[in-house]
C-alpha cells in the first residue's frame, strides 16, 4: 500500500519535471547570432582583439540583446573562455542575469562546461545566486541533470547545498526526482551527501528524497540515502 501511495504521489510531480524542461535555457539563435553586431559579436566569435577594441572605445560591456543577454552570456553559450576573460577585464558584470533570470555560471553548469564554469567563479560569478524562473541555483540545475564534475566544483565553490526553489526542491532532490537513477545521478547524490546537504527536507507534500527514491526502485540511490539516515 505504501509503495502504491508513493508511486501516486511521484505521478503527480511529473509535470513539474516536464515544466522545468519546457522553461530552459535558450541559447542565441542562429538568426540572433547573424543579426550580433559589437560586443555581442565578438563575444560570439571569441573576438578577443575586438572586445578589447570596443571597450577601450567605449562601447557598453554590460548592452543587452532582445532576450536580455549580454555578452557576457553570449560568451558563455559560446563557449567562449577567452572571450570572457576579456569582458571581465573590460568590467563586465559577471553576475547579471538575463531574461529567464540565468547567469553565466548556471548556463555553464547546463551545459556542462566545468572550466568555463570555474573561470566564472574566478572572475566574480557567485555560485550562491538564486538563478532561473524556479527561483533555484546552478546546483540545483547541475543535479537535476546528472553533471557530475560540475557539481564537484560547486560544493567546493561553496554553493548552497540546502536552497528551496519555488517547485519545492533542493539539488539533492531533484537529483532523485528528476535523475534516471543512474551512474552519473548516482555519483551526484553522493557527492551532496558527503558534503553534507540535509536529505531529510521533504517536498511539499511531505515526501522524502528516499521514499521518492524507493517509489522509483533506484537501489542504488536507495542504499546511498539509507546510510545517511
Amino acid at each position: 500500500m505504501l509503495r502504491a501511495i508513493l508511486v501516486s504521489i511521484s505521478l503527480v510531480s511529473m509535470p513539474l519535471a516536464a515544466t522545468t524542461v519546457a522553461h530552459a535555457q535558450t541559447a542565441p539563435s542562429t538568426s540572433e547570432i547573424a543579426a550580433y553586431e559589437g560586443l555581442h559579436r565578438a563575444a560570439q566569435n571569441g573576438d578577443v582583439a575586438e572586445i578589447r577594441r570596443l571597450a577601450a572605445a567605449g562601447m557598453d560591456v554590460n548592452a543587452r540583446d532582445g532576450h536580455g543577454r549580454t555578452p557576457a552570456h553570449v560568451a558563455a553559450f559560446a563557449s567562449n573562455d577567452d572571450a570572457l576573460r576579456a569582458l571581465a577585464k573590460a568590467g563586465a558584470d559577471m553576475n547579471a542575469l538575463e531574461d529567464q533570470d540565468y547567469d553565466v555560471v548556471t548556463i555553464a553548469a547546463v551545459a556542462d562546461d566545468p572550466d568555463l564554469m570555474s573561470l566564472a567563479i574566478e572572475l566574480g560569478n557567485d555560485p550562491k545566486l538564486t538563478t532561473s524562473r524556479y527561483a533555484g541555483t546552478a546546483l540545483i540545475a547541475a543535479a537535476h541533470l546528472g553533471r557530475v564534475e560540475v557539481v564537484r566544483r560547486l560544493i567546493a565553490a561553496g554553493a548552497p547545498l540546502d536552497h528551496v526553489n519555488n517547485l519545492g526542491w533542493t539539488a539533492l532532490m531533484e537529483a532523485v526526482v528528476l535523475g534516471d537513477g543512474g551512474s552519473d545521478h548516482q555519483q551526484v547524490l553522493g557527492l551532496l551527501l558527503k558534503a553534507g546537504a540535509d536529505a531529510s527536507i521533504a517536498d511539499r507534500d511531505g515526501v522524502t528524497p528516499l521514499s521518492h527514491a524507493r517509489a522509483r526502485g533506484y537501489t542504488a540511490m536507495v542504499e546511498l540515502l539509507e546510510a545517511k539516515r
